[in-house]
């Protein structure tokens, strides 16, 4: 930390520059119509209402009833209107600005380009005059009008941005909030006939608005990653966040480096992380690198550079301190997990030569090691074929007879009621404030909406968004002399609305519910054909139960397993900064006013935020991507995963078992994958608490999807013999197995199940899953 450390001139110069600078907030969506220039308006009205001097110029409402709504009675100053063809365009007049000199200037449009002939040349450009001024500005972008991402838009689905701005316009701003809806959301939009001025027919695709939306969820991620990275580094913190995933392949110059790298590729693809290269070479005295290995250099370098990795060649001093070096390496760049090749070596080698890979293994606290099947000396084949290509789709049979089994499964579905989230990174983001808004506006179109479950912690501003809607009565437990509410689902079965609001996802009911969760209630409500809106707060989903613990120190206790995710017809984040969030819970708008320091020392911590926020926007993306996938053929960004897999997840009774079945998962579910979990019992039967323990594996593995098996061995030392014996009757293509935590003379009594698996499974990638430590 350098809390204490003299500011240069220049630090002090820039400081002060930002004082007197007007403040920059960016409202950025992924396409017209997403609801951005609605939310700057809103705001506007409240710090209107707490008394700062706000104007609006150069608004676009295009004509939308709730747009046109929130800019009644704020105070405008007109615009520069002139004409492009057969289309009127807006500039903002800046000298009038100046003149008037608000607080606040609202705007939207940020990449807009001016008149011709106009003193400067892009919106932008006039913003910075505000800024300068001290005027504080608000306003719009689309993310596919930031350079960079564009090129991407444009290949992904043809369509053009009209104007653009700089990539690093963003650093520029002291606030970015991303406004996050659905396909399914934007497309209601246009069909009400509130989607006004899209001139690009390609925007009216399901498909093309979804990648728009992904491309904005990663590009905020992005953008939330790098402060959070430059929090950690002034906190004097190393090691990975939990927020993201970072590979880093170790690859030799060898004819098999690039087969790793390409493998670190497919990897950091399916889990949406960044990836890294890096090779160890031991320097030769200012001797060039022989011609081979200079071949393979050039080789890794090209490859790199094509896939977007960051390569860098480290030197080396000698073989054996390999291990050491390469785990530092890793824990400076945050790296999650490390890519590297089986061993080559037999033990007697690894006795006399030192054995790389226990090495590894001895020092990767918090890290992950991911070796990569060697299946040229098991199966006579390559690694990876010369070209991927997407699994085919099966043919269309549009004549065939449907079975009665598919006609009812098609009957059932249509009769469920819709299900749509809203997710955020944490409590007070307004998740509960857009249920109950849309909730309004459905009874406002005639749509019989009710509330089911409302959780408002005396919040006024959600207090306020009930309006209309009508409630129903909650049923009352009694629950050790204490009267306890809960959602009264027949009460909603019996009243048969077309919408009920369900705040809280993750919720357990009181003993003696019929159900024990309420996402079960939920699932009972759809059942009987009511649609529902939810809430849900990320740290709830049970895959990501480790990653929240990792970031928060806290682990959650109730969970929603992410199939219910996957259920919903409309996932939508609530996206809000750490700093803004941060400002509510002072405010008292959050907790009650004893309760805000505890949590700003607590959960509510700026470091914690950040990942937080961070791993939502991940979360959401690959969530669109997964949709993507199912709605066309060519639809994910992550590109196709053309190896079928088969993951295979070896647990314990240990206090890991749980992290190594969730991590099985969250692997499964990014390759399509069939997934077992298998626990091997050595000695006598299971009795008491460590059956209750394999029962409570066995209902998460298949909770969250997978299929838990037990198998029996006489002693101790014949369990590498069934995990293999298994794996292979699987054909698993990839083993997850945890770390081994021993004292240091278990060895001498028995070998390491991790080591000998590591031997003899080289025919197969092996994920060692690291024990967490803080």
């Amino acid at each position: 930390m350098d809390s204490f450390r003299r500011k240069t001139p220049e630090e002090l110069l820039y400081s002060i520059y930002r004082i007197q600078r007007g403040r920059l907030k960016v409202y950025i969506g992924a396409v017209s119509g997403s609801g951005k220039t609605y939310q700057m308006l809103n705001e506007g009205q409240k710090l209107k209402d707490r008394g700062i001097d706000v104007v609006a110029c150069a608004v676009s409402t295009k004509r939308r009833p709730e747009t046109v709504e929130q800019l009644a009675g704020l105070d405008r100053v007109p615009s520069i209107h002139w004409m492009q063809g057969d289309e009127e365009k807006k500039d903002l007049d800046v000298d009038a600005l100046l003149k008037r000199n608000p607080e606040v200037v609202l705007v939207d449009g940020l990449a807009h380009r001016n008149r011709p002939g106009a003193e400067r040349r892009t919106r932008l450009d006039d913003i910075r005059v505000l800024l300068g001024q001290g005027i504080g500005v608000i306003a719009t972008v689309n993310a596919y009008e930031l350079e960079g991402v564009t090129q991407l838009a444009r290949k992904l689905t043809g369509i053009e941005a009209e104007a653009t701005i700089p990539a690093d316009t963003l650093e520029l701003a002291d606030e970015v909030r991303l406004i996050d809806v659905s396909p399914e959301t934007i497309l209601k939009r246009l069909e009400e006939g509130n989607l006004g001025g899209v001139k690009d027919p390609g925007f009216l695709k399901r498909g093309n608005v979804g990648k728009l939306r992904e491309l904005a969820l990663r590009l905020m991620a992005e953008d939330v990653n790098e402060s959070l990275e430059k929090h950690r580094e002034e906190q004097g913190l190393q090691g990975a966040s939990g927020a993201a995933e970072r590979i880093l392949v170790s690859a030799q110059y060898h004819w098999n480096g690039s087969i790793y790298i390409r493998r670190g590729q497919q990897i950091a693809r399916r889990l949406g992380g960044d990836l890294m290269v890096v090779t160890f070479v031991k320097p030769r005295r200012g001797k060039a690198p022989s011609k081979e290995a200079g071949a393979f250099k050039q080789s890794i370098a090209k490859l790199t550079e094509k896939i977007g990795a960051k390569f860098e060649e480290v030197p080396l001093p000698s073989r054996r301190k390999l291990p050491k070096e390469l785990i530092r390496y890793a824990t400076v760049n945050n790296v999650t997990c490390i890519v590297l090749g089986h061993s080559k070596q037999s033990r007697w080698q690894e006795l006399w030569n030192g054995s790389v890979v226990n090495g590894i293994l001895r020092r990767a606290s918090n890290i992950d090691v991911f070796f990569i099947a060697d299946r040229a000396d098991h199966e006579g084949e390559r690694v990876l074929p010369a070209k991927s290509r997407a699994p085919q789709p099966a043919p269309s049979e549009p004549y065939r007879r449907l079975s009665a089994q598919e006609i009812e499964r098609k009957i059932e579905k249509m009769r469920r009621g819709k299900f749509k989230v809203y997710i955020g990174a944490a409590p007070g983001v307004g998740k509960t404030y857009r249920m109950l808004r849309e909730g309004n506006d459905l009874l406002r179109k005639s749509i019989d909406a009710v509330i089911g479950y409302l959780e408002t912690h005396g919040r006024e501003e959600t207090i306020a968004q009930v309006g209309s809607l009508p409630a129903i009565p909650r049923s009352v437990y009694d629950y050790r002399g204490t009267k306890l509410e809960e959602m009264d689902v027949p009460a909603i079965i019996a009243r048969n609305p077309e919408v009920v609001l369900i705040d809280e996802l993750a919720h357990t009911n009181v003993h003696g519910s019929k159900n024990k969760k309420r996402y079960e209630d939920v699932l009972e409500v759809l059942d009987a054909g009511i649609s529902v809106i939810a809430t849900l707060n990320v740290q709830h989903l049970e895959s990501l139960n480790d990653a929240v613990e990792q970031i928060a120190g806290v682990r959650v206790r109730e969970t929603v397993p992410d199939g219910i995710l996957r259920l919903a017809d409309e996932v939508e984040l609530i996206d809000v900064t750490p700093k803004a969030l941060q400002e509510r819970l002072r405010e008292g708008r959050i907790y009650a006013m004893n309760k805000v320091e505890q949590a700003l020392d607590h959960f509510f911590k700026t470091g914690n935020l950040i990942a937080l926020r961070e791993l939502a926007l991940r979360e959401i993306a690959d969530d669109v991507d997964e949709r993507l996938e199912a709605w066309e053929r060519n639809g994910s960004l992550r590109g196709p995963y053309g190896r079928r897999e088969v993951i295979f997840v070896c647990v314990t009774t240990s206090g890991n078992a749980e992290r190594l079945i969730r991590r099985g998962f969250r692997i499964a579910h990014r390759l399509k994958a069939e997934w077992r979990v298998l626990y091997v019992h050595s000695g006598r039967e299971l009795r008491g608490e460590l059956e209750r323990r394999v029962r409570a594996l066995r209902e998460m593995t298949v909770r969250l999807g997978g299929k838990f098996e037990m198998e029996r061995v006489e002693s101790r030392n014949r369990v590498p013999d069934m995990l293999m014996l298994k794996a292979n009757e699987y054909r698993s293509t990839q083993m997850v197995i945890g770390q081994s935590s021993r004292k240091w003379w278990e060895p001498l009594l028995r070998k390491s199940v991790v080591k000998t698996v590591l031997e003899r499974g080289r025919h197969m990638d092996v994920l060692v899953i690291a024990d967490f430590k803080r």
